[in-house]
């Protein structure tokens, strides 16, 4: 007999965090700081274990794909509106993901924010988050979608400005803010599209009925026709450019490592900034359907991969250098969807939430053993001091830079062979992906490997460091000055922040290896993902490194011994030598190649001018609209005619009527005399 998901189990899942994050925000006084995080971690493991539960049925016992409505939100003529839930394999591997992570997080929470005066309150968000995220994944229609991405927005911005005392925790929390608002208005005109041009917002509904538009076009204005599916497309894709922090949208993410570290890895490693490119993936019936919206995906996502990677080789803030590989890393994920590699997208997603949420782990762990130290300039030499983090920061490493037989080696090695199998018979975008997912994998070993550096081995620089005027943070992680460290020995920390070290530990080792085949090369996205034969570059990747006539365990250790033919390899290795020459051997050739490529250096360290420029031309501009608004506007139509021209209008006729009240008798018998003249003239004209 057939296992079949029950639609109570999901309502579970969804609810159980919700659960959790209204018991611990508004109840915390009563609950305590025990009761906050028993009940959200309570919640949250239900969510997991049923998560993992589901994912079971759907693999192993043969349960067939969940998709009903629970409620109607609204019905207005043919188009109605409900909460649904679509649970198939796509759907139950990112519910394990976002549950699991949450998970440790909140395990982690206990430890990191365990001084925190805003401990209920913490815990209360994160659970909030984790609500939203799953209503987000486990949507069957838009509005749904919308709803969840909205929410998951809504709580990064009160994460991020957890500590709303700085000044610099609000700037952030307002920017992440303020940026994902011009991605989702993109998102919401192509929710509008889909509704208008195929009648519904029911994801099935909408995709049975995609090939009727294939060849539609429309008149935006005048003659210029533009292509319907093309339109929607890029316009999805630019509300994934916000949430997903693709360049030009991804100047948030940098910023928002502001909020305490949990929150870090939660959402900006493993759930939230990996939404946009899980709904590209939902999407891919739609995007199918159009080469010019593929080809904008490839371009931006090959943009953000090696670009946003350079900035993180001169970032000296230990979360900062992992914030710039997330964003590198994501755009790996988006080049694999812009070559139809769905699968290689969401593959990857699901590995580098493990090792990307290690490493931000690791980085609080090592904040909480130097005293809130975050600048690796004032470290050095932590790993007789903190072994486990030492050890379980090497393994992220090791995953992240695609060491072979690591989870991130499959995932990632993966996604640049189906960018070669794209340029074979693409165009300029795809040699220009190509060559940047290439260039890339030098760059991410490279700052990996001087972040481990310059933390965990050569001397102890903490010894020597000032207690205050630091330059990148006048305050750490908890908004207190920085401790003097010649006071403090650096420690490991407690066990409540190792235990989700060495849990995110494993599946960065392990877990690519043993679901490579099913879900890169088998049938584990079958109904969830669909790609045109013409475009399947994965098929590509399997005749080039996937052979598995002897077995998938026979297979997987031929796609791990395939680095010996891989030049992706040979440059991640040139990327560890040169870190390791540079930063364990030589460390003044740094200080000499920083001085001699100062202007290189200016330009990275001044993130290309995108802060500059967006402060300049959309805060400066919106500054420069609103005075002239206020001068021409408020003070000349407003103050000037309306209120201020009421009343000087009004003082200058009584000045004119003034003079008619002169207080003279024969005045007033005189205008009398007038006036009685007057009526008698109007009442002889009117008789006659």
């Amino acid at each position: 007999m057939l296992m079949a998901i029950e639609q109570s189990t999901l309502l579970v899942i969804a609810l159980a965090p919700l659960f959790g994050a209204i018991v611990a925000g508004l109840f915390g006084r009563q609950v305590g700081r025990t009761g906050a995080h028993t009940v959200t971690i309570l919640g949250v493991a239900v969510s997991c274990a049923l998560s993992m539960k589901v994912l079971y049925d759907l693999v192993w016992g043969g349960a067939p794909i969940f998709n009903q409505n629970v409620y109607t939100w609204f019905q207005i003529g043919e188009y109605s509106a409900h909460v649904g839930f679509l649970v198939d394999r796509l759907t139950a591997m990112m519910m394990v993901v976002v549950t699991f992570v949450s998970l440790l997080v909140h395990v982690y929470t206990i430890g990191y924010m365990h001084e925190d005066p805003g401990y209920q309150r913490f815990f209360s968000y994160i659970s909030l988050f984790t609500f939203s995220m799953l209503m987000l994944v486990m949507s069957n229609n838009f509005m749904q979608l919308f709803f969840g991405w909205e929410a998951v927005g809504l709580v990064s911005y009160l994460l991020i400005g957890f500590w709303y005392k700085r000044p610099s925790a609000i700037f952030a929390n307002l920017k992440a803010f303020l940026v994902n608002r011009v991605g989702d208005f993109g998102f919401l005109l192509g929710i509008a599209g889909v509704l208008y041009w195929l009648g519904t917002l029911d994801y099935a509904e909408a995709f049975a009925a995609a090939p009727s538009i294939a060849d539609a076009t429309f008149s935006p204005w005048g003659t210029v026709m533009w292509s319907v599916p093309t339109f929607i497309c890029i316009c999805l894709f630019i509300g994934a450019m916000g949430k997903s922090a693709q360049v030009p949208l991804h100047v948030w993410l940098p910023d928002s490592m502001e909020g305490p570290t949990p929150i870090s890895a939660l959402i900006h490693a493993a759930t939230m900034v990996t939404a946009g490119i899980f709904m590209v993936a939902r999407m891919s019936p739609l995007f199918e359907m159009s080469e010019t919206a593929l080809s904008f995906v490839l371009f931006i996502g090959a943009t953000t991969a090696f670009f946003t990677g350079l900035i993180g080789i001169v970032q000296n803030d230990i979360k900062r250098v992992v914030a710039y590989s997330t964003l590198s890393q994501l755009g790996y994920m988006t080049v694999a969807l812009g070559v139809s590699a769905y699968a290689g997208a969401v593959y990857h997603l699901m590995t580098h939430a493990f090792f990307k949420a290690l490493l931000f782990l690791a980085a609080g762990s090592v904040i909480i053993g130097m005293h809130h130290e975050q600048d690796m300039r004032r470290m050095g030499g932590l790993r007789k001091y903190m072994p486990i983090t030492w050890i379980t920061s090497v393994i992220g490493t090791l995953a992240l830079v695609g060491t072979p037989f690591f989870s991130g080696y499959y995932s990632k090695d993966s996604i640049i062979i189906a960018t070669e199998v794209a340029a074979e018979t693409g165009g300029w975008v795809q040699q220009y992906a190509m060559w940047a997912v290439l260039l890339g994998v030098f760059v991410t070993s490279f700052y990996s490997f001087r972040l481990l550096y310059l933390t965990f081995h050569g001397e102890e620089r903490f010894r020597h460091a000032p207690a205050h005027g630091h330059d990148d943070h006048a305050h750490d992680n908890h908004g207190h000055g920085h401790d003097d460290h010649g006071a403090h020995e650096p420690h490991e920390s407690p066990w409540v922040v190792t235990l989700p070290l060495v849990l995110l530990a494993i599946p960065s080792i392990a877990i690519g290896f043993f679901t490579v085949g099913p879900m890169l090369f088998g049938d584990f996205f079958s109904g969830a993902i669909f790609v045109n034969e013409v475009n399947n570059t994965l098929a590509g990747v399997a005749d080039k490194v996937w052979h598995d006539e002897n077995g998938w365990m026979s297979a997987a250790v031929g796609f791990g011994l395939h680095f010996w033919a891989s030049p992706v390899f040979w440059l991640a290795f040139a990327g560890f030598a040169s870190a390791t020459w540079i930063y364990l051997f030589q460390p003044s050739i740094a200080e000499r190649s920083r001085k001699a490529l100062a202007p290189i250096v200016r330009v990275l360290e001044n993130k290309y001018g995108f802060d500059d420029l967006y402060q300049a031309l959309f805060a400066g501009g919106s500054l420069k609209l609103g005075r002239a608004f206020w001068r021409g506007g408020d003070a000349a139509v407003i103050d000037g005619v309306m209120v201020d021209g009421t009343a000087s209008l009004v003082d200058r006729i009584a000045a004119i009527v003034r003079h008619v009240q002169s207080g003279y008798l024969y005045h007033y018998a005189l205008a009398m005399i007038v006036g009685l003249v007057a009526l008698l003239g109007v009442l002889i004209l009117s008789l006659g």
